[in-house]
């Protein structure tokens, strides 16, 4: 009796294991996200140490939108078997709760273990570029860049970090090597809204127009386009591309600034009144606007406030 006994007792946990490992290749077929979740918990009951149906489940768990449960589950694995992966998809769940500093800290610890995890590169010159490190993210994107060089996602956001630092000359290299590798609407389009920023509005009037060529459905490229028409002095085109974007956004309060200075620039001072009524309307629309600070959160201010303060006087008198 107590040799059948022993032998109950050694087939146990090998019985258990095959079932674990059934229901986890149960679990990988299975589409619901819920149920998925649920088979991987039956298999983590029957063995609480297989990792693999930890590392499953986080998946599971993470594209559901469950970000904590899955660090949860990642970190359990992390304190057993530390590996590049477990420590990279932990970054990613940690990164969509926006816990960008625990992110960058997983994200370099999955580089450290596996240098050849170019994901994992990226990811950290991402993070840190949003946590504004904008020194370091150079460097990692400058390190992605030379082993995948044809890549223009990281040439234009290694780009934004230099401009960032004001280093102007290598931030429009990098946005024209980015149009050289792939001559898209979206690299055009980031290259001419740098160049807007700089106050470059013929260049980027270019650009801009070469974007809109290849996709008519980007609104703010019309908004842009339509800020370097006005800067430039055309007026009756800039009134096209505010109108524009205004068709795809009919609250762009921009926009509607754009169009009430640039129609008042052609003498039209009923649409320019009626479209400085509906910008005023829309940045505040509890109170009436007594002073140029209360369009602090616009382009203009922001950006061409000298522009902005020379027209808005003769707009204001309107009323």
């Amino acid at each position: 009796m107590k040799k059948i006994i022993l032998i109950l007792i050694t087939l146990y946990p090998i019985v258990n294991f095959g079932q674990a490992n059934k229901i986890i290749r149960q679990a990988t077929r299975e589409t619901d996200l819920d149920k998925k979740i649920a088979l991987y918990t039956e298999a983590i009951a029957l063995e609480p140490n297989n990792l693999d149906a930890y590392f499953y489940r986080a998946l599971a768990k993470n594209d559901l939108g469950d970000f904590s449960g899955a660090i949860v589950d990642y970190s359990k694995i992390i304190v057993e078997e530390p590996d590049a992966d477990t420590y990279y998809n932990r970054g990613n769940s940690r990164y969509s709760i926006k816990d960008f500093s625990g992110a960058k800290e997983d994200y370099a610890k999955a580089f450290l273990l596996d240098d050849n995890f170019l994901d994992a590169l990226y990811s950290l010159a991402c993070v840190k570029f949003d946590l504004e490190e904008f020194e370091d993210a150079v460097k990692d994107f400058s390190n992605f860049i030379k082993r995948v060089p044809t890549n223009p996602t990281a040439y234009t956001l290694r780009a934004s970090a230099y401009k960032a630092l004001e280093q102007y000359t290598k931030a429009a290299e990098d946005y024209s090597t980015a149009i050289l590798i792939e001559p898209s609407a979206d690299n055009y389009y980031n290259r001419g809204v740098f160049l807007m920023d700089l106050n470059y509005h013929k260049e980027a009037h270019v650009d801009l127009t070469k974007s809109l060529k290849l996709n008519k459905n980007n609104s703010y490229a019309y908004f842009y386009r339509g800020a370097s028409n006005l800067l430039l002095g055309q007026h009756l085109d800039a009134i096209k591309d505010f109108s524009t974007a205004v068709e795809f956004d009919s609250v762009d309060f921009d926009a509607y600034l754009g169009l009430a200075m640039a129609y008042n620039k052609v003498n039209d001072a009923a649409n320019a009144k009626i479209n400085f009524d509906r910008a005023n309307a829309i940045i505040s629309p509890d109170k009436a606007i007594t002073s140029i600070q209360q369009y602090a959160n616009t382009y203009w201010f922001q950006t061409q406030y000298y522009f902005l303060n020379s027209n808005i006087n003769d707009l204001v008198k309107l009323n």
